[in-house]
C-alpha cells in the first residue's frame, strides 16, 4: 500500500508518462504518414512507446491494487 505523498508522486509520474505515450503515438503517426519514414526509427519509437505503456500499467497497479473477491 502506498502512502498519500507517494500516491501523489505516482499520479504525477503517471500523467507525464501518459502524455509522453500520446506524444510518441503522434510522432509515429506523423512519420508513417510522411511516406518517407525511417523504419528503424519507427521501430525504436514503437519499442519506447511499449516500454512506457508497461510502466504506466505498473504504476496503475500500484495505485489501484487488485482486490481479491
Amino acid at each position: 500500500m502506498v502512502d498519500h505523498e507517494e500516491a501523489k508522486e505516482l499520479r504525477e509520474r503517471l500523467a507525464r508518462l501518459k502524455q509522453e505515450h500520446r506524444d510518441l503515438d503522434s510522432a509515429i503517426d506523423a512519420l508513417e504518414d510522411s511516406g518517407r519514414a525511417d523504419q528503424l526509427q519507427v521501430k525504436r519509437l514503437k519499442k519506447k512507446k511499449l516500454h512506457i505503456k508497461d510502466e504506466i500499467t505498473r504504476i496503475e497497479d500500484q495505485l489501484l491494487p487488485d482486490i481479491i473477491a
